[in-house]
């Protein structure tokens, strides 16, 4: 299974969902990098993403983006290829 790596806050909605959701499609090895304790791996984010909220979901090196982007793609039909690694 590839890499999936989660920039988060300590209180964010969205990436609660998002975790859920990555949890329902089999991810059990959910990276997450809390940004509100470390302002270091913030400006590191988004100098990455090019965007200031989070979630930013990567799996491996593609940037998926926040959690909109993410149910796109699983509503998509293209989510479950992308983390078994296709």
């Amino acid at each position: 299974m590839p890499k999936v790596l989660m920039y988060s806050t300590g209180y964010c909605p969205y990436c609660d969902r998002a975790e859920r959701l990555l949890t329902q499609r089999g991810v059990s090895n959910l990276e997450k990098i809390r940004v509100d304790l470390d302002p270091a791996q913030r400006e590191i984010m988004m100098e990455r993403t090019q965007r200031r909220t989070v979630p930013q979901i990567y799996i491996d090196d593609y940037h998926v983006g926040g959690f909109d982007d993410l149910a796109a793609l699983d509503h998509a039909g293209k989510l479950v290829p992308l983390l078994n690694g296709q």
